[in-house]
């Protein structure tokens, strides 16, 4: 009789297997990013099939490298390579020229997966590396937002290509102080939809957060709409996929951070931060639910991943505010992926059966 020799664990959850993670994410990405193609129109579709097939071809073509091959080839329909390529999409603008999702999915795939040894063995998310390396390098094509069909003809040429976070921001360091974030784009004419008018009135929040959270907002193809990538969360979490420590603890420590101390750039001080739009805009519910949670580059425990959670939230409000770019969810989180190492080895859940030894004085 043939027998198999393989490392723990040997009983596994209906519905663990890698595949079906995968692809319950891919699925639980996908009206968020319907809602994308729907806003941006036929050039997020565009955006997102690119991204989405140069990382399924380089996974293949990889896979092809003799010596690897047999280990290679089973990882093209495992759903990896679609999820990053999907993610990669989600994280451009409608309007990026299509040879930089195709750099940012083979520099996901080759440099940060497969040179470290394949899925399962990468130090930091592929997605978010493949988005961080053509920022940096095609900056002026990675901040040209597209104007949203649920604001057209609403929104002036002269802020047309920017996000509510970036205009901000700009507008505080041209100058524009004693105002939150939404007198100051109140005060510049940012447009809203007669929707979040309505219902702002009614719950007396700022309309932008409202426009932030259905997703009548520029900025990145699946980062618009916070209200389906929460949906996608809850589905998530219902099949376990996810766990709630890294995405509450890292939404909380921003919010809390953000209304402390976010008023002091603006001239407004201590607690006067503007909390909900702030959540809404931006990657930050994206990165918060999909990207942070990677079960591959966060912590392995439940306290361990309170910290990290706690460490990104920290770090996003650092960047966002104090920092210069105006969006640093990718950032903060992919730092927090150098530290998954140290926050494991020091944050050792007790070995079953193994009780604390107490020393005198705690006997005392």
């Amino acid at each position: 009789m043939n027998r198999t020799i393989s490392s723990s664990p040997h009983i596994h959850q209906p519905g663990s297997s890698t595949k079906n993670i995968m692809w319950s994410v891919s699925v639980a990405l996908t009206p968020a990013a319907l809602w994308g193609v729907y806003v941006f129109g036929a050039r997020a579709l565009l955006v997102l099939i690119v991204s989405i097939a140069s990382s399924v071809i380089v996974e293949y073509l990889l896979g092809r490298i003799d010596g690897i091959k047999e280990l290679k080839e089973s990882t093209v329909t495992d759903g990896s390579a679609f999820l990053t390529g999907l993610l990669i999409g989600m994280n451009m603008s409608p309007s990026v020229p299509l040879f930089i999702p195709v750099l940012a999915s083979a520099f996901a795939m080759f440099v940060v997966k497969w040179i470290f040894g394949g899925l399962g063995s990468n130090w930091m998310n592929p997605a978010l590396a493949g988005r961080v390396f053509v920022f940096f390098s095609f900056s002026s094509a990675m901040s040209r937002f597209a104007v949203p069909r649920t604001l057209a003809g609403l929104m002036p040429d002269t802020i047309g290509s920017a996000t509510p976070l970036s205009y901000v921001k700009t507008s505080i360091v041209g100058g524009v102080s004693g105002l939150g974030a939404t007198g100051v784009m109140q005060q510049g004419g940012y447009p809203f939809t007669s929707f979040a008018g309505s219902v702002a009135h009614t719950l007396g929040i700022s309309p932008y957060a409202v426009d932030a959270f259905f997703g009548n907002i520029g900025g990145c193809i699946g980062e618009v709409s916070a209200f389906l990538l929460i949906l996608g969360a809850i589905y998530l979490l219902y099949r376990k996929i996810i766990t709630w420590q890294i995405p509450v603890t890292y939404l909380v420590s921003f919010a809390i951070l953000t209304f402390i101390f976010s008023g002091i750039r603006s001239g407004l001080g201590l607690f006067h931060g503007e909390v909900l739009t702030q959540l809404f805009s931006g990657g930050l519910i994206l990165g918060a639910f999909f990207m942070a949670t990677d079960m591959v580059t966060s912590p392995i425990t439940s306290k361990g991943q309170i910290i990290f959670g706690i460490g990104c939230g920290f770090f996003t409000f650092l960047f966002r505010y104090f920092g210069s770019l105006s969006e640093s969810v990718s950032l903060a989180i992919i730092l927090m992926n150098i530290t998954v190492p140290t926050i494991d080895r020091y944050i050792m859940p007790v070995k079953f059966g193994q009780t604390k030894v107490k020393t005198v004085k705690e006997r005392a």
